[in-house]
């Protein structure tokens, strides 16, 4: 095993086995059981709580994070925006280090950064911000169908305020088409929106050659990059993005904290959400809360410090999975681009499986179907409806989540899993049984009674 010191190849790995193994299981499939909802379960006093693969609904904190805060949570308690004494003068230091840890990962001056509850708070400010600041002007904004829930209703907020909202459409892979983006753009367009990682299918967005764009047709560019930050390299400046949101507890920190970047220069003005004691630079009034605070920054240096061999590991965690999976299994389609994404974030869609009754027969097994913010919904995820997936293979698709603290026993024991489990309820389909006798469901007129 490799030391954290030591330098890896960040690069995605991409071994032809299992990309030739997936290319040749995607054909479409017909339906599945009856839905059923995942009622929640106890732990018996003798039961083992289930392994965790779920990385992308939150990240377990990180030990160095913890006893980076605890001096502030017992002697340190002083509010940081007491300037008559030596409490607030130490709350205040550690508060600016941790904004400084902050900006160092991202590649910006602390200055830019404002602290906030997490993304879905930074979302909120970047959007209904900015576009209430220059809605004399300008009253256009535009955005992904595949965004996170919080973009999309905030920008039905300001649909009901008035404003006129683009959701572009995104490609098959869930990839933005870029000449569709320029097109798009008026000269009432004050903000783009959009996300760097996916939470459910992991695709990386072009935020480079998007943040091109809207510079050249001097539009502000804001990404949600609460998957992204720490988890692969991110530069504000090259890429030319004026608003980014980050949230702690994707990145092995404490929830309830995240930040908004803000670019000073060429200025971005914003309208705030909550007003007070004008704390943030008049941005996010309140007080900020130090242990928090210290804990995403601490997590961005270590995000920082270990990034290329997370990567690294990650990479190799989640080829070692998908091959096993691809290897064993017939008719799995990966959601989203093969490429272009996060190797962590793993999408599978299992043909002839009902997503649920897998995620029930999983039960040792942490994992979800979709977002964590919309994984109540009995709905089929509106990201894969977006990227064109068949409503029955959008029932069946499940979300694998890999990160720091995954091991290859982990990995291992849920692939075996996997494969057991889906084969016993493929054995159990009339459907799969149709495929297997050479019926294609496609062809077939289904009749209510």
């Amino acid at each position: 095993m490799m030391s954290p010191g030591r330098t890896a190849s960040c690069r995605l790995l991409r071994p032809a086995s299992w990309l030739s193994l997936l290319q040749g299981s995607q054909r479409s499939a017909g339906g599945a059981p009856r839905r059923e909802l995942i009622k929640k379960h106890d732990l018996g006093k003798n039961e083992l709580r289930p392994l965790y693969m779920d990385f992308q609904a939150t990240t377990p904190m990180d030990p160095r994070v913890l006893d980076a805060m605890l001096p502030y949570q017992v002697n340190y308690y002083g509010n940081p925006h007491s300037r008559t004494h030596a409490y607030g003068w130490e709350s205040e230091t550690a508060m600016e280090n941790a904004r400084q840890q902050v900006a160092d990962l991202i590649g910006a001056d602390p200055r830019e950064i404002v602290f906030t509850s997490g993304a879905t708070e930074s979302n909120n400010m970047a959007i209904k911000g900015v576009a209430r600041f220059y809605q004399a002007k300008k009253r256009h904004v535009i955005t992904t169908q595949t965004e996170h829930k919080c973009v999309l209703d905030s920008c039905r907020v300001l649909e009901a305020e008035g404003f006129n909202i683009t959701y572009l459409p995104v490609q098959k892979n869930g990839l933005l088409d870029l000449e569709m983006l320029e097109a798009c753009i008026r000269p009432d367009t004050c903000l783009v929106s959009v996300m760097t990682v996916n939470n459910e299918i992991g695709v990386k967005q072009p935020i480079k050659d998007i943040g091109q764009i809207c510079r050249s047709k001097g539009v502000f560019f804001h990404t949600d990059a609460a998957q992204a930050v720490g988890k692969i390299p991110v530069d504000v400046n090259d890429w030319k993005v004026d608003l980014m949101s980050i949230s702690a507890h994707k990145i092995y920190g404490p929830k309830g904290v995240g930040a908004l970047y803000v670019r000073r220069r060429p200025r971005v003005r914003l309208e705030p959400l909550q007003n007070g004691g004008g704390q943030e630079r008049g941005l996010r009034s309140g007080t900020v809360p130090t242990p928090l605070a210290v804990g995403l920054g601490a997590a961005c240096s270590i995000a920082r410090t270990e990034m290329e061999y997370d990567h690294y590991r990650v990479s190799m965690l989640a080829d070692r999975f998908i091959q096993k999976i691809l290897s064993e299994i017939p008719d799995v389609v990966m959601n989203g681009d093969l490429e272009q994404r996060y190797p962590g974030c793993i999408n599978l869609s299992f043909a002839y499986v009902e997503g649920e009754s897998l995620l029930m027969a999983l039960k040792d097994v942490a994992l979800s179907s979709g977002s964590a913010c919309t994984s109540a919904s009995l709905e089929p995820s509106y990201v894969l409806r977006a990227i064109g997936t068949d409503e029955d293979l959008a029932h069946s698709s499940i979300r694998f989540g890999i990160g720091r603290f995954t091991t290859e026993e982990e990995v291992d024991y849920t692939a075996e899993k996997c494969i057991q489990q889906v084969r016993r309820l493929r054995e159990m389909s009339p459907l799969w049984e149709m495929v297997q006798e050479g019926v294609d469901l496609k062809s077939i007129k289904w009749t209510q009674h």
